[in-house]
């Protein structure tokens, strides 16, 4: 059987094309951008462009964005550096109970230094409930945070909403938005947005791993998290991986002139999927119909999700239960949704790029069928 690869959010296979360039920043372009010599300007050159490209794509200026190691790293120095660098304004800070781990754990974090964290949970739906997320920002509100597109259920959030309304509560707040699971794929702009900072990352858009990128509105202050050179304006210092910023430069600009095409086709393809999930009987959708279509979050109650991982797996199918940060642990997404434990339980995130085909969904149900028949059921139910 063919490998159906049905793991997109997790991560997405490097296009050749950005891997090329990556390999040829390494062989040839390989000068360090802050060197004075014509190598080290050859690289500037050519980091200067990927800077602009990533600008582009989410509409910015190139002096907005900096090159991170990926999207955790860009959500922690939005989130610890503007915390800090409000601390003499307030200490609240408010977000969505269902954001991903490399926002929630910043946060707890910074609750432990004595910041106030209010976390909203979702409606039922796993939507965002804007009324009950501007109620928790108060005059002392220094931070709000709230994801575009969530990685396990696919709800597209309101940030433009949110983002006016929680200022005329709290007008100096900083508003950070991941943006991860959105770039090329979710037509937006920070513009659009009104949001201070977002973050992006390059392997969920066919660029390598290890590359990501945060906007910073310009005037916006945040406080680094790591000291040394002066690069990218004394944010992120260190020697910036020019070879995969170009890679992730690349790719960005690529989903972006093709995000019109690819989401219409990847529409196409939820809507087959989430007919044939009607079709087996015990399957239930945990996405929202409003959610992205490259997200479909499912359930067979009765058939640990980890078991039936395996037996896809088996077939040379992948899929995962949710968050690929989350290593298999009960997704806190589900839980705030209130869905029952054995729902819960059997999730399964299948998640799609363009790429995908409608005959790779029918293996999919087909072996998911096969395990339903075969495998032991749990207790949970």
């Amino acid at each position: 059987m063919a490998e159906v690869y049905l793991d997109n959010c997790a991560t997405t296979k490097t296009d050749r094309h950005a891997a090329q360039i990556a390999l040829e920043l390494m062989e040839r372009d390989y000068g360090n951008p802050s060197s004075l010599h014509k190598k080290g300007l050859e690289a500037q050159l050519r980091l200067d462009r990927a800077r602009s490209q990533v600008a582009a794509a989410i509409g910015c200026g190139a002096g907005e964005i900096v090159f991170t190691s990926g999207g955790t790293e860009a959500n922690n120095l939005a989130l610890l550096g503007g915390a800090e660098a409000r601390r003499r304004r307030g200490t609240a800070i408010v977000a969505m109970s269902t954001e991903h781990s490399s926002v929630l754990e910043p946060l707890r974090h910074l609750e432990a230094q004595g910041f106030r964290l209010r976390l909203v949970p979702p409606l039922p739906s796993g939507e965002v409930d804007a009324d009950a997320f501007v109620d928790a920002v108060d005059a002392d509100t220094i931070l709000a945070a709230c994801m575009l597109v969530n990685s396990e259920v696919g709800v597209i959030a309101p940030i433009a909403e949110l983002a006016r309304r929680c200022r005329r509560k709290s007008p100096g707040l900083l508003f950070h938005c991941d943006g991860v699971q959105a770039l090329g794929k979710t037509a937006f702009s920070v513009q659009s947005l009104g949001v201070d900072t977002l973050s992006v990352s390059g392997h969920k858009l066919h660029a390598p791993k290890g590359v990501g990128a945060l906007y910073v509105k310009k005037g916006v202050r945040l406080l680094p998290l790591l000291y040394g050179g002066g690069q990218q304006r004394g944010l992120r210092p260190g020697t910036e991986n020019t070879p995969l910023a170009c890679a992730f430069g690349y790719a960005a600009e690529k989903a972006a002139g093709e995000q019109g095409r690819n989401a219409e086709r990847v529409a196409g393809l939820y809507e087959y999927f989430v007919n044939k999930s009607g079709k087996l009987p015990g399957v239930c959708m945990n996405s929202p119909a409003t959610a992205t279509p490259y997200i479909c979050n499912l359930s067979a109650p009765g058939y640990r999700s980890e078991t039936m991982l395996h037996f896809l797996e088996q077939q040379e199918i992948y899929v995962s239960n949710g968050s690929a940060c989350s290593r298999g642990a009960k997704s806190h997404v589900l839980t705030a949704m209130g869905l029952a434990p054995g729902r819960i339980d059997s999730a399964l995130r299948v998640s799609f790029t363009a790429e995908n085909t409608t005959g790779e969904i029918d293996l999919f149900f087909e072996v998911l069928a096969q395990g339903m028949e075969r495998l032991v059921r749990s207790r949970v139910g």
